[in-house]
């Protein structure tokens, strides 16, 4: 299980275009100011955050928003033309997933060229990543596919350190149009392998 050291709130408004601004923030339980237990020491966190804009347009104008849950979004008022926006992929988990050498599962996140990995959960065949990956693209990816693949690797030996588990190939259009897609795929190449994966695409 997983336990909770501390949270904070940074005000977005107190970033600059395309200058990195340096956090130190006192981690409290809970937002709510009355909280008695926000005065024991939780540890400080340091954050760098950088605003860079998608791209300069005097004719549109932005603004940022927080919804309920804490998530930002970003939404531009003006000509109402399509623009670019940010691809989410969580790898959420695996099951019957099993390796002719080892088994100690980790996932692999292919998309135009660029690669992402999770964390390697070792000996078993039902692994729990939930881990996100982010995604800047220029424009909506309708013709694209995102390839996953889930490995095993082993520590110290130098011959058959890695072995593939399954992948699949995922189509994008389905994405770009609703939304957010959450669905468990049949892995390509594993006997009974299947992998769980929600992506989202927000445009900006």
């Amino acid at each position: 299980m997983h336990d909770k050291l501390g949270m904070q709130v940074i005000p977005l408004r107190l970033l600059t275009p395309y200058e990195s601004k340096l956090f130190t923030l006192d981690l409290v339980r809970s937002m709510n100011p009355n909280d008695l237990k926000n005065r024991k020491n939780r540890g400080k966190l340091i954050v760098e955050l950088t605003f860079d804009p998608f791209r300069e347009d005097s004719s549109r104008s932005s603004s940022v928003a927080l919804d309920g849950e804490g998530n930002t979004s970003v939404r531009r008022e003006g000509d109402g033309e399509s623009s670019g926006g940010v691809l989410l992929v969580s790898v959420e988990n695996a099951e019957d997933v099993e390796g002719k050498q080892h088994t100690n599962p980790y996932a692999e996140v292919l998309f135009r060229g660029e690669r992402k990995k999770t964390k390697v959960i070792r000996k078993t065949r039902d692994p729990r990543w939930s881990e996100e990956f982010q995604f800047m693209l220029d424009e909506p990816p309708l013709e694209d596919k995102i390839h996953i693949e889930v490995k095993s690797k082993r520590r110290g030996l130098p011959f058959r350190n890695k072995e593939s588990l399954g992948h699949v190939n995922i189509s994008l259009g389905d994405v770009v149009n609703n939304g957010r897609i959450n669905e468990k795929y049949h892995l390509i190449n594993s006997r009974k392998g299947m992998i769980q994966v929600e992506i989202k695409w927000s445009t900006v």
